[in-house]
């Protein structure tokens, strides 16, 4: 499919799904902490590049917002879809976007639940599909949270390529004071954490009770993996 093939697509896609649940710029500046008007700038700087790939710009339109002195004013609001802000929140940071992502969790959780109201004749079906639907959401989040590990390599990986063994290179990375042990994994030192050497890898898992537990663990970048092949 050529590009333009696929930007005809999206806006037949577009037309379709008009009803798909949306969150406007005034949520997510109070989600992730941000002022409206930094988010209204991230928004503006990526659409360019969202318009050239899909074909379709952000949805524009405006809301009347109290002022503190008094009187209300009309402001430029975008509303987007999950799948457009997850893509404009790669500008924040790990924190806001990550409250994003668990909101729209939530959301999509209760979009579920209402679904499971309205569909009671058919209680065991809709259970079963609850839960194949509620791991779809978890695996797409993994992966939205897990993207900036992207390309990365596992240190398992790196020790193959260098003809060493991970617990040498383990060794090796902590006596270089690159990395340390803590709560069964190694963490970054401070004094490399700003040098993009690596990242961190979650997964979720689930304890015996049923909780949703979370572990995480370095991969490393290009950089990371050229700076080993100079201490080994």
């Amino acid at each position: 499919m050529t590009k333009r093939q696929a930007k005809e697509a999206n806006r037949e896609v577009g037309s379709v799904n008009k009803q798909e649940q949306r969150m406007s710029s005034l949520d997510i500046a109070a989600i992730t902490g941000k002022e409206h008007k930094n988010v209204l700038r991230a928004i503006r700087e990526m659409e360019p590049a969202w318009e050239n790939e899909c074909g379709l710009k952000f949805e524009l339109t405006s809301e009347r917002v109290k002022m503190p002195q008094g009187g209300v004013r009309l402001i430029p609001v975008f509303r987007l879809t999950k799948t457009e802000s997850l893509y404009v929140a790669t500008k924040f940071n790990d924190e806001a976007r990550a409250r994003l992502v668990l909101r729209w969790e939530q959301l999509e959780l209760e979009r579920l639940d209402r679904q499971h109201a309205q569909h009671e004749p058919k209680l065991l079906e809709t259970e079963q599909e609850l839960m194949r639907r509620t791991d779809e959401i978890r695996r797409g989040l993994i992966a939205v949270e897990n993207a900036p590990s992207d390309g990365c390599m596992t240190v398992s990986q790196i020790a193959q390529m260098l003809g060493t063994t991970v617990k040498k290179l383990n060794k090796r990375l902590v006596k270089e004071g690159l990395q340390y042990w803590k709560s069964g994994g190694y963490k970054l030192t401070k004094r490399y954490a700003e040098c993009e050497y690596a990242k961190e890898r979650k997964f979720h898992y689930y304890a015996l009770d049923g909780e949703k537990k979370e572990r995480s663990y370095l991969v490393w970048t290009p950089a990371g993996m050229e700076m080993m092949r100079t201490i080994m």
